[in-house]
């Protein structure tokens, strides 16, 4: 009875409708005059008008069945005018899609052959069907508003990736698109298309015509006298590319724009649809008439109360007409025409859904009379029609229709056995049931209504110079008051109408997490958490294939329903047990990520592959979580692991054979075949079939993996529990405390929701951003054109005139995307939408929590819940503002101090051991300092981690990402100092720093000084960010290098080895961007160079930046040279300086050269950022210590071979003579002067430069007079700059001390033998020498 297949034979199920002989007493039927009447009243004529009782043939039980087959029979006469129909057609009658030999490119095909995707350039297919006269008609429903062509063509076509339906002769098709008509050449035609819109195309081949109707609404006459004649047969086609789909309805569906005079290419079910028509009536009969045993009359019922009480004389009726109606249900057009409008009409009267049991009646009967396959595909079409209903009818202001529908579809979902049926077989395998959790944003705000809702439009007219809206708080005219006043009540109209709709969406999910319909299967939710978990295995494992994922508008709002629906839950359980945890409360607890009792696929886990942590983690949990690892699971997973790449082909979809079409490609399912919103099974492809097939015979398909419990093994009790087995929670660690948190089926549904923010939702809160944006551009715009028309000379008619239409422009646009951003807000950006994210947070954050306390067991948490936890932090940051600020959030402040302990602690969690999870670690850790709020919050955190935090910071930037690292501590430096506490040795210093006012030196700049006239950058860059004080977090640095006489040698290296790499990268590649500038020939720089050198440039500087901040810290790491290394360090130090300094200040030398191109990308390279920041650090060396200090880094300066005085001098603009004379008299080139930075250094620290001019030219000459001349002998071979001073054990080799000091930091064989070193020693050189 429940077998299924095409062609196969279905008896029908024997209910005895026919009986020998009436028992009355004994059957319960009543007596034969009043079963006579009921009958007759049930069964009317097709006009409707009763016979009188004399007239009429008496009815029972015995001729029911011949009189309903005669009164069905009355009008079939349409049945005899087929083969007219059949006139000026030619082909099946059924129509779709040819996916055998009638396209072109690869192209996905939905299972029913009517449904499109584009997988190619530029694909083509045709109908299965053809015309050659009379006026014929079929609609497209647009899935997607790209590139397509959609139209006619005759069998003679030929296209290609390049040319489709209408760039060949006798080949006609509208493009929405571009709004254009297409016949070998194009013109202008009709309107622009937006997804969801219905595209009818007709031809009229009497007269030749061609023409095109948008949602019902003609376009008028396409083409006229077309090609035709014998041999002139034309297809519906069309030609469409990448990604962009369609579906087609050539009749088996109702048109939804039928126009009069052109018949559907495919014969609507005329007989069926009249028989349908009839029995429905029979049926409402029944319901309407009731039987009254007692009276012995027949009495009318109130319909919405109806139900079948066990009457049999009542059932028996029921039996007749079902044994016809059952098989006509199962036909697609008649379903949608039929049964959905009758379902919708009782529901038309209002009140809850509750209140209108008559459907749920209707679906026992189905049941009960109709054979289950024939139920089964009556559910399946009546679901896939109210699916595409609710996403595809036009929004209007109330949203009714989409009401509408969703009443329906929960109505339905209410009987339980339906819902069963539905959730296992359809709505997640057939159908794509997370569209009903969609609102869908209106692409056309006239259309949806939205200016009747929100009449008065209104948008910020306070803007910064960098188009920001303004926090200054600055006086609101009266008018603009109102207006937004009036649109904040349009908003508050429009919010409650999409509430109700969210309400709807809510209570559907509510029907489908029920746990408490246990009856004949297992509950509605565990069927639901299979299905979920299923649904998110194909988003995660399939990210690259966009015809696969689940779109991300669909997410982000699914999110929402199940965030509300999962905590109405939560709380309902908390309700019947105190002892639980509240949803405020909620988080996942550790032993879901290891016990594999839930399957997170593929996903990498914080310490790696699943596999390598079961093998080294294996002692680790057998000893805390009591879990044992079979030892052949691991030979298992191994080998599996070997296998990845052919296994993942394999698992990401599982088919029958019968699911491959003619092109040999491995069935996938399609988001984007949106008319039925069902899966493609079809990929037709014009290329070799052998390309296509997959790398491993169908027959694997049914391979189960061995290395977790898969979700078709799992029961209930594998979930919830039962009799000592803790289902989810098994393996519960030590530090995990035994309280209940909530039913373990909430904990799944809890961690999906977290992979579903990390899979698409966070990406799709960004994406919607750019309306807001959109809207700022464009007032800005406004307010700018209409200061210009205040402006303008009224002698300037012709420039008046211009922009007043800009200006119209401008108001109307803004108009559009004012209200379209109210839809946005209230959809995407509300308080509520907000407030879920937030808890999300803080679920992340406290299962975070949870699993650090577990020790070596965190590793094997999914890197998601750290990505979720750091982006909805940013989400809720960035993206709801300004409409709703996170300030105003409860906890909000705990919660950014707790969130800020993780990133302190994780960053260099050796448990973590992805790169790119460590690296959105250290980025998220990086943006949290520019912010005073988040940099408080770090300030919050134990002192212990902070301290822990700054010794990681300052490890050696060797062998890890250091360029986040140092721009965390150029973030710290580039704060408001305040006084630090240094030790007394090191008064002198303290005093000066204790002075300073700014940051760095001349460091007080959000962006460069020579950019402020170019157009400006997003403001809330955190490197536009003004300075934020934290002198708590610069005192536990302070004390870290002073304290540890390890770390800051290797710490400091390291610095000045990435400076030395980056700035000579940097000077290597300005010079091949001048030489290519230089050539006569045109040349263009590589855009990708010109930021690899922008982005050199940038690191040298801020290297620079954190070595000025060492030396104010802790000067005597360079000074006190009783500490080793200290003496290497300065001499390391300066000699980069000088370095630096002699590239940049050399007059038209080649940094001068490339800075004047000003290319494009090379906009930070500039003098000023680079020469302050070696200033400060000269400065803090020089003026700001005490005589011993200043003295040693003097002499360490001027000994460096490569010291030019010139170079100081530079600083405050005395330029060389030889250089002033060389110039030519009428250039006006500026020289580089700190003088002209007078908004950017103080008087102060002009001054100090000034002085150290003066005392570095003082002790220059000092220095020269006092120098004796030195042999070449007797110069250290390695540098040639200073004289030997130390010989190496055991081999006796010599060099300067400074050379073999910093070679031994990273190497330890010698420079000429390469021998190990054991030992360095003084090298005094004997005097006889």
């Amino acid at each position: 009875m429940t077998s299924r297949g095409a062609g196969t034979a279905f008896s029908r199920r024997n209910y005895r409708l026919s009986t020998e002989s009436e028992k009355p007493k004994l059957t319960g039927i009543v007596n034969s005059k009043l079963l006579n009447d009921y009958l007759h009243r049930i069964f009317l004529s097709a006009d409707g008008i009763q016979p009188a009782t004399a007239y009429r043939k008496p009815l029972t039980f015995q001729n029911l069945q011949e009189h309903l087959d005669k009164l069905l029979a009355e009008d079939s006469g349409a049945e005899d005018s087929r083969d007219q129909v059949l006139e000026g057609r030619l082909g099946p009658s059924t129509v779709v899609l040819d996916h055998t030999s009638g396209f072109e490119g690869l192209l996905l095909v939905d299972d029913d052959l009517l449904g499109v995707i584009g997988h190619s350039n530029f694909g083509s297919i045709r109908a299965t069907t053809c015309v050659y006269k009379g006026k014929w008609i079929y609609e497209v429903l647009i899935s997607s508003q790209g590139l397509m062509q959609i139209g006619w063509c005759t069998l003679n076509c030929r296209f290609n990736q390049e040319e489709g339906v209408g760039d060949t002769p006798d080949s006609y098709a509208y493009d929405g698109n571009r709004v254009r008509k297409w016949n070998v050449t194009t013109t202008n035609y009709g309107k622009s298309w937006a997804a969801g819109d219905i595209v009818s195309c007709l031809i009229d081949l009497d007269e030749g015509t061609i023409a095109f109707c948008l949602n019902g609404v003609s376009l008028g006459t396409a083409f006229d006298n077309i090609t035709r004649g014998a041999g002139m047969a034309y297809f519906p086609a069309i030609s469409l590319s990448f990604k962009e789909s369609v579906a087609f309805n050539f009749g088996s569906r109702p048109l939804r724009y039928p126009v009069e005079g052109y018949r559907p290419l495919q014969d609507p079910p005329s007989v069926d649809l009249v028989k349908a028509h009839k029995l429905l009536g029979y049926l409402k009969n029944v319901i309407h008439i009731g039987i009254d045993v007692l009276e012995g009359k027949l009495v009318e019922k109130d319909t919405s109360m109806w139900q079948l009480q066990g009457e049999p004389t009542v059932l028996i009726t029921l039996a007749h007409i079902f044994n016809h109606f059952a098989p006509l249900m199962c036909k697609v057009y008649l379903v949608d025409d039929v049964l959905m409008n009758f379902l919708l009409s009782i529901l038309e009267q209002g009140g809850a859904v509750e209140a209108h049991p008559l459907i749920q009646q209707l679906l026992d009967l189905m049941w009960l009379l109709m054979e289950d396959y024939e139920v089964h595909e009556c559910l399946k079409q009546l679901l896939m029609s109210l699916l595409r209903a609710y996403r595809f009818s036009p929004i209007i202001p109330d949203l009714g229709l989409q009401i509408h529908y969703l009443r329906l579809t929960i109505a339905v979902l209410k009987h339980e056995k339906s819902r069963k049926y539905l959730l296992n077989n359809v709505l997640f395998d057939v159908l794509r049931s997370v569209v009903f959790f969609y609102i869908k944003s209106p692409l056309r705000v006239e259309e949806a209504g939205l200016q009747e809702l929100i009449p008065t439009t209104w948008w910020p007219n306070r803007f910064t110079k960098e188009g920001k809206e303004s926090k200054e708080v600055k006086e609101e005219s009266a008018e603009e008051r109102l207006r937004r006043r009036a649109y904040d009540r349009g908003c508050q109209r429009l919010k409650k109408r999409i509430e109700v709709v969210e309400e709807l969406q809510v209570q559907m999910l509510k029907l489908l997490l029920n746990n408490k319909d246990r009856g004949g299967v297992e509950a509605s939710r565990y069927i639901f958490l299979n299905k979920f978990r299923k649904f998110l295995q194909e988003n995660a494992s399939n990210r690259g294939n966009l015809t696969v994922l689940c779109p991300p508008e669909y997410m982000v709002c699914f999110l929402h329903r199940l965030i509300s629906t999962l905590r109405c839950y939560w709380d309902g359980h908390k309700a019947k047990a105190p002892a639980a945890l509240s949803s405020e409360e909620a988080y996942v607890p550790p032993q879901l990520f290891y016990n594999g009792k839930v399957d997170y696929f593929d996903l990498q886990r914080l310490g790696g592959l699943l596999s390598h942590l079961k093998k080294t983690l294996k002692d680790d949990l057998a000893l805390k979580a009591n879990i044992l690892i079979d030892p052949a699971e691991l030979q298992a997973v191994t080998m599996d692991d070997l296998d990845e790449d052919e296994e993942s082909a394999t698992s990401t979809a599982q088919r029958p054979v019968a699911a491959l079409a003619i092109g040999g490609a491995l069935a996938r399912p399609s988001w984007l075949s949106s008319p039925t919103l069902g899966r493609a099974n079809r990929f037709l492809s014009t290329a070799a079939v052998s390309l296509m097939n997959p790398r491993r015979p169908l027959g694997t398909l049914e391979k189960m993996k061995a290395r977790t419990l898969s979700v078709e093994q799992r029961t209930e009790d594998d979930i919830e529990g039962s009799h000592g087995n803790e289902g989810l929670l098994l393996g519960r660690p030590p530090e995990e405390p035994e309280q209940s948190i909530t039913e373990n089926s909430l904990l799944e549904i809890l961690d999906g929701i977290v992979m579903m923010y990390n899979l698409s939702v966070h990406q799709q809160l960004g994406k919607m951003v750019g309306v807001s944006d959109d809207v700022n551009e464009y007032a800005l715009a406004l307010k700018d054109t209409e200061e210009k028309i205040s402006r303008c000379p009224k002698r300037r008619r012709d420039i008046y005139e211009e922009l007043v239409k800009s200006q119209k422009v401008f108001s109307e646009k803004l108009n559009h995307l004012s209200r379209r951003l109210a839809w946005i807000n209230v959809t995407i950006y509300s308080k509520e939408k907000m407030q879920d994210i937030y808890w999300l947070l803080r679920v992340c954050i406290r299962t975070i929590e949870h699993g650090d306390r577990t020790g070596s067991l965190f590793a094997f948490m999914p890197e998601f819940y750290l990505s979720v936890a750091m982006n909805s932090y940013s989400a809720l940051k960035n993206y709801f503002s300004p409409v709703h600020s996170m300030e105003e959030l409860p906890g909000y402040e705990e919660t950014l101090t707790r969130l800020a302990a993780i990133l302190a602690k994780h960053f260099a969690d050796s448990r973590i051991v992805g790169t790119d999870i460590r690296d959105s670690l250290m980025q998220a850790l990086a943006s949290y300092v520019c912010y005073p709020h988040s940099l408080q919050a770090v300030e919050r955190i134990p002192e212990e981690q902070r301290i822990s935090m700054m010794r990681n910071l300052l490890a050696p930037y060797e062998q890890r990402p250091w360029a986040q690292t140092n721009w965390i501590l150029v973030r710290l430096w580039r704060v408001r100092s305040h006084c630090l506490l240094l030790p007394a040795a090191w008064a002198h210093a303290s005093g000066a720093i204790t002075q300073l006012q700014g940051c760095g030196f001349g460091y007080r700049y959000t962006r460069l000084p020579h950019l402020l006239k170019t157009k400006p950058e997003d403001a809330n860059l955190p490197s536009l960010q003004k300075p934020c004080p934290s002198t708590l977090l610069q005192q536990h640095m302070a004390d870290l290098l002073r304290s540890d006489c390890d770390m800051a040698p290797s710490f400091l290296n390291s610095v000045l080895n990435q400076l030395n790499w980056a700035f000579s990268e940097f000077i290597g590649m300005i010079q091949e961007i001048q030489q290519a500038a230089e050539r006569l020939e045109r040349n263009f720089v590589d855009s990708r160079q010109l930021k690899v050198c922008a982005t050199c440039f940038d690191l040298s500087v801020s290297l620079l930046r954190v070595l000025e901040m060492t030396v104010t810290l802790a000067p005597e790491i360079f000074l006190d040279w009783s500490r080793p290394s200290s003496e290497l360090l300065l001499r390391r130090l300066a000699q980069l300086l000088n370095q630096v300094l002699n590239r940049v200040t050399a007059e038209r030398n080649l940094f001068d050269r490339v800075v004047n191109l000003r290319l494009p990308g090379l906009e930070s390279v500039d003098h000023y950022p680079i020469l302050v920041a070696v200033t400060g650090i000269l400065v803090r060396l020089l003026m700001d210590n005490d005589f011993q200090g200043a003295k040693r880094a003097t002499a360490v300066l001027l000994a460096d071979p490569c010291f030019q005085l010139r170079s100081i001098q530079y600083l405050l603009g005395h330029a060389e003579p030889s250089a002033l004379a060389a110039m030519p008299p009428s250039a006006d080139k500026r020289h580089f002067s700190l003088h002209t930075y007078t908004d950017y250094i103080s008087l102060e620290e002009l001054a100090k430069v000034e002085r150290m001019l003066s005392h570095l030219s003082e002790e220059s000459k000092q220095a020269a007079a006092s120098t004796l001349p030195t042999s070449e002998e007797d110069l250290c071979p390695i540098c040639y700059a200073h004289p030997i001073s130390a010989i190496f054990r055991p081999c006796s080799h010599k060099s300067c001390k400074a050379c073999i000091n910093q070679h031994l930091m990273n190497n330890k064989d010698c420079f000429f033998c390469k021998a190990t070193i054991t030992g360095v020693d003084d090298f005094i050189k004997p005097v006889s020498s």
